[in-house]
């Protein structure tokens, strides 16, 4: 090293940190890791110049730093120890060129000899980590090695890097505190090192890394709370210290308001939702500290898909909250339960009065103007579950603007299932709506409208490829004529004579309800057209309930022919007496369908009596 003036030295390592910033889109399409190879030629070249590691006692490796290791060095430090003199100092550097060899060779997908270069920094830094010198060094080296094992699935391992991390981040903040030294300076002039307010920027940003890096940890492992508390506390970080893509944070806080939609904390995913909107509406308009990353270089069609998928999330939001507030105040056969929305609008008092309580525990993102933009967009907006049609009416409009604005992107050509489920979405939203109308005959048309969407989508299908989706629709449009039906015979029943019109419609909605019914039960047939002797758990209860309906339909068909009225109860009784006979050959099928068990029971013991006087009219007759 003598030999060379250390501003050549200097010199190599910038200009190997320019060739590593080089877009891979910039190289030439056959060498696209052109500039990766030219920067990590330089970056050998550089740690030549800087000699063998330091060769005393405590840095030779040991038996638990074997490559690979989950959990060496992974300890917190008892005592700060400086990284000073000749050395400390040339350990330090090396460690350096060691990190970016490692990330050099993650980037070329080389992850093995990436690995090896990690944990040679780790190794060279140990001593030394808690050092304002190289705490910031130390905490990239284990994310990275945690992304690395996270991308390996050995995700316990890249826990304990990340917490590791996280750990060393929290000590060196209560024990020292003072902005670190940014890798790169250890290559800087004096004059040119960064000011502490830079430093500062840097270092948090490698914290927020970890936070972001263990969500995704925690996500992957199935800890649902924890990482959640990680997501927001990366966006919360994210917007403080102005480190954020307006895209993707906007995504990533709209994919926060699922966990808490599930969660039934409306209050936190409306927040979420809102703030995505408002950050999402500074793409183009802000710069931000965070470079341009190429996930965001085809904006137009990146950003409209994005706007789809953030809808999509707003829709679940409606539609979640809807379906909470039917289901605490429907009774035992779907109906509203005056009794229960009584009960909830003296609950509603007491919620409010709650609200700022609650509000002030609740995740929180932005402040000053940010917080004002987020909370107008709030306001426009319920979190409380609705009580009756207008409440619910509001919910279904925002909802249904959504499903439009989705709809813009997730079309049919290109986007199959994800055009089908915003479709579906919408139908689930008339549904829900039609819960609380009272009129019976707006209801019919509620239903009338999701038959309309859903029954295009069935033409379009291809059976073969889209088996279960066709299922679900098939299913969904018996359901919504089943429905239909129910509603028209209540309306013909408050009539003292129900013209002929009125009967052709009641007999035209059950038959196209016994169409679709029909249509998904042949769809579990086998290839020979035979239907299964055991019904697979994931289809079940639909079949049950498909079988169960087939058999009512059969009854409620309104015939002025005994014969044929006679063949329909023949065909009803069929239906129930499969429901009671495969629960008593396969009983773990009963406890799905425990009412409708009930009652077909009841109905396999009435029916053939009431078809013995059928046949004893008719013979008289």
């Amino acid at each position: 090293m003598a030999s060379v003036p250390w501003a050549e030295i200097r010199e190599k390592f910038q200009a190997a940190l320019a060739l590593s910033r080089v877009e891979l889109h910039k190289n030439p399409e056959k060498e696209p890791y052109k500039s990766k190879y030219g920067a990590r030629a330089l970056l050998e070249e550089v740690k030549a110049l800087l000699g063998p590691a330091p060769e005393d006692e405590d840095e030779r490796p040991q038996a638990e730093d074997c490559l690979g290791a989950g959990d060496h060095a992974l300890a917190l430090p008892a005592e700060v120890l400086e990284a000073e003199g000749p050395v400390a100092q040339g350990a330090v550097r090396l460690a350096v060129i060691e990190f970016h060899l490692g990330v050099n060779h993650i980037d070329t997908e080389e992850l093995s000899a990436g690995e090896e270069h990690l944990v040679k920094c780790l190794r060279l830094l140990r001593k030394y980590r808690l050092s304002q010198d190289c705490v910031s060094l130390y905490i990239q080296a284990q994310n990275n090695l945690g992304i690395l094992w996270s991308e390996r699935e050995e995700i316990e391992t890249a826990q304990a890097y990340l917490e590791s991390s996280e750990a060393l981040y929290k000590q060196y903040m209560k024990e020292i505190g003072s902005p670190p030294l940014d890798p790169t300076e250890h290559f800087l002039p004096e004059e040119e090192k960064l000011a502490e307010q830079e430093r500062s920027k840097r270092f948090e940003k490698v914290y927020t890394h970890n936070l972001y890096y263990l969500a995704q940890v925690y996500q992957h492992m199935e800890m649902f709370e924890k990482a959640a508390h990680y997501c927001h506390s990366t966006l919360k970080r994210q917007l403080e210290h102005n480190a954020y893509h307006p895209i993707e944070w906007a995504i990533n806080a709209a994919t926060l308001s699922q966990f808490y939609i599930n969660k039934l904390c409306f209050m936190e995913a409306r927040h979420c939702l809102s703030a995505a909107n408002v950050i999402f509406g500074q793409t183009g308009k802000v710069s931000t500290t965070e470079d341009t990353t190429e996930a965001e270089g085809d904006v137009p069609e990146l950003y409209h898909q994005r706007k789809g998928e953030i809808a999509r999330c707003w829709i679940k939001y409606c539609l979640t909250l809807l379906q909470n507030a039917q289901l605490s105040m429907q009774d035992n056969i779907g109906e509203l339960d005056l009794d229960k929305q009584s009960e909830l609008r003296a609950l509603r008092k007491k919620e409010l009065d709650e609200e700022e309580s609650v509000r002030k525990k609740a995740v929180q993102f932005g402040t000053g103007e940010l917080c004002d933009a987020i909370s107008a967009v709030e306001e426009k907006v319920s979190y409380l579950r609705p009580l009756d049609f207008e409440e619910a009416r509001e919910l279904f409009l925002l909802g249904q603007h959504y499903v439009f604005e989705a709809k813009e992107f997730f079309q049919i050509d290109g986007y199959v299932t994800d055009h089908i489920e915003v479709v579906q979405d919408h139908s689930a939203l008339f549904k829900v709506l039609a819960f609380f109308e009272t009129d019976m005959e707006r209801r019919c048309k509620m239903h009338k409208r999701r038959i309309a969407m859903l029954e295009p989508l069935i033409v379009d299908l291809n059976p073969q490829y889209y088996l279960l989706v066709n299922r679900q629709i098939q299913f969904e449009i018996a359901h919504a004529y089943y429905d239909m039906m129910d509603l028209k015979v209540a309306i013909a029943d408050k009539l003292r004579d129900p013209d002929s019109h009125i009967v052709k419609k009641i007999n035209n909605l059950n038959k196209s309800a016994l169409k679709y019914y029909q249509l998904f039960l042949d769809s579990l047939r086998d290839p020979n057209k035979v239907f299964p002797e055991h019904i697979g758990e994931d289809v079940l209860r639909p079949a049950m309930l498909a079988k169960f309906r087939v058999a009512r339909l059969y009854g409620k068909i309104i015939t002025a022919d005994p014969k044929k009225e006679l063949e329909n109860l023949a065909t009803s009784l069929e239906h129930y007496k499969f429901i009671v006979d495969y629960c008593e050959k396969h009983p773990e099928a009963a406890q799905e369908i425990e009412v409708e068990l009930e009652l077909s029971k009841e109905m396999v013991s009435l029916l053939p009596t009431k078809m013995e006087r059928f046949r004893t009219k008719m013979a008289l007759t």
